[in-house]
């Protein structure tokens, strides 16, 4: 399943890909800490990745800027690359060929990880799962160590982990597509697994959606191996007949009523006639969050938490920054970050959340993704939109297309600013580009950052509870 354990001391490795978001850091601690010969070698300049060097500070290795060298991929004992890295790329091809091997931050987690392993993947509701989950099994007196995709390097936890802790693993289609072939090698602890959904997504790095659900499915015989549990929709036609020889399937209903698997049921979530906990008690907004809610109750279920504790813990779920988040009322409107979104299925989920009339504030970088369902949401739901980046002339195009006002701006400092100017007496604005934010900024956080600073002060804070 993944490579075995092996002694590192005085082997020279490779990483490949410091990036700037810690993982890359991550792993050269870690490597480093367990005695390796450590070369960094990233195609961005010294002055890009301060911050990332920076935290590699007093650290025994060495670093090549700027350039890959193939010698550095060739004469080494073992490549640790980027999930951002392609795993056809020709450096990798070049280390294959002189037989070394290839691996990555997650395969070396997976390979000395001692804990109970929780692990979720999905186009959407992944890092809230996740964090709903981490959240329950807390609550529950378990030993929670949560990381991954999520923003977070588990690697230098592995020491403080017991076999009776349980680590929640978000995973990316990136980081599967890399993982090793099921035959053979060593297997993690994966109690359960979940996929959220497969939606049209990264399809310039996978090509086609079929090659992205591929990868999105390479989750199933981590959990497989340990005669383990995979959460499913059963509503999903791609993830429907998905199966593996040696996995419980759990089906989860997201919005079909039914007395079968988890599902939600006269306002209870619910796994078959059992009910978990009331909807009522959920205190954080959007009906998309409901999904993400009772993936959650059914993994830690599995685990092994209680259904009483469960059902008292709902009420105390705290979601993550950039999902639906009420910023209070500026100027009169209401202002709801959903800075999370970077494709359009995401924003149609959280329109369809909100009251009706809003002012849409979405763009970026697009990813050629068909933009049809969402100019007909935008139509039934906002009052206008607009359009900031890259993407504004597709967006534009698309939503004029459909008979929406379109106004076009610059910068998401433009775009606050114009809706501050047109806005009628209380409406309401909403942030959710439904496209990715590299056109300006490094990732979505910086963008959600900044439509923050350029918002006037607040009138009235956000409400405590939901309604």
């Amino acid at each position: 399943m993944t490579g075995t354990p092996i002694d590192l001391a005085g082997v020279p490795v490779t990483v490949m890909g410091l990036g700037l978001f810690g993982g890359g850091a991550a792993v050269s601690r870690w490597l480093v800490a367990r005695g390796a010969r450590v070369t960094v070698t990233d195609l961005r300049t010294p002055e890009e990745l301060a911050p990332a060097i920076e935290a590699l500070a007093g650290l025994d290795l060495r670093f090549v800027l700027g350039e890959h060298r193939p010698g550095d991929f060739s004469d080494t004992a073992l490549v640790v690359a980027n999930p951002a890295v392609s795993p056809r790329n020709q450096m990798l091809e070049t280390a294959r060929a002189a037989g070394v091997r290839v691996t990555s931050e997650l395969e070396l987690f997976l390979t000395h990880c001692p804990a109970r392993i929780a692990a979720v993947t999905g186009t959407q509701g992944k890092s809230s799962t996740c964090f709903t989950l981490a959240q329950l099994l807390a609550a529950g007196g378990f030993r929670v160590h949560l990381g991954g995709n999520i923003g977070r390097s588990l690697l230098e936890d592995l020491e403080a982990m017991s076999p009776d802790d349980i680590a929640v693993v978000e995973m990316s289609s990136y980081q599967l597509e890399a993982l090793p072939s099921p035959a053979g090698g060593h297997a993690p602890r994966v109690e359960v697994v979940a996929v959220t959904n497969v939606l049209a997504d990264h399809l310039e790095r996978h090509g086609s959606v079929e090659a992205y659900a591929a990868a999105k499915r390479r989750i199933l015989p981590l959990a497989a191996a340990s005669r383990g549990a995979a959460v499913l929709s059963a509503e999903d036609p791609r993830l429907s007949e998905w199966s593996e020889p040696g996995l419980e399937r759990i089906d989860f209903f997201p919005t079909r009523s039914s007395n079968e698997g988890l599902n939600l049921r006269d306002g209870r979530f619910r796994l078959g006639e059992e009910s978990l906990g009331r909807t009522a008690d959920l205190r954080i907004r959007g009906e998309f969050q409901h999904e993400n809610v009772l993936v959650a109750l059914g993994l830690a279920h599995r685990l092994g938490a209680s259904v009483e504790g469960l059902a008292a813990s709902i009420g105390s779920i705290r979601s993550l920054p950039h999902r639906l988040e009420d910023l209070g009322v500026r100027r009169g409107h209401r202002v709801w970050d959903n800075g999370v979104s970077t494709t359009p299925d995401s924003t149609i989920s959280v329109l369809r959340s909100i009251e009706p009339g809003c002012t849409l504030l979405c763009g970026g970088k697009a990813k050629s993704l068909p933009l049809d369902e969402l100019a007909l949401v935008v139509r039934e739901r906002a009052r206008r939109t607009i359009v900031f980046g890259r993407s504004a002339e597709v967006f534009g195009a698309a939503f004029r297309a459909a008979r929406i006002e379109v106004l076009s701006v610059r910068t998401v400092e433009d775009a606050v600013a114009c809706a501050f100017e047109v806005m009628a007496e209380g409406e309401a604005l909403l942030f959710s580009p439904a496209a990715a934010s590299f056109d300006a900024y490094l990732n979505f956080r910086e963008r959600a950052l900044a439509f923050r600073r350029a918002l006037p002060p607040v009138d009235r804070e956000p409400a405590s509870s939901v309604p």
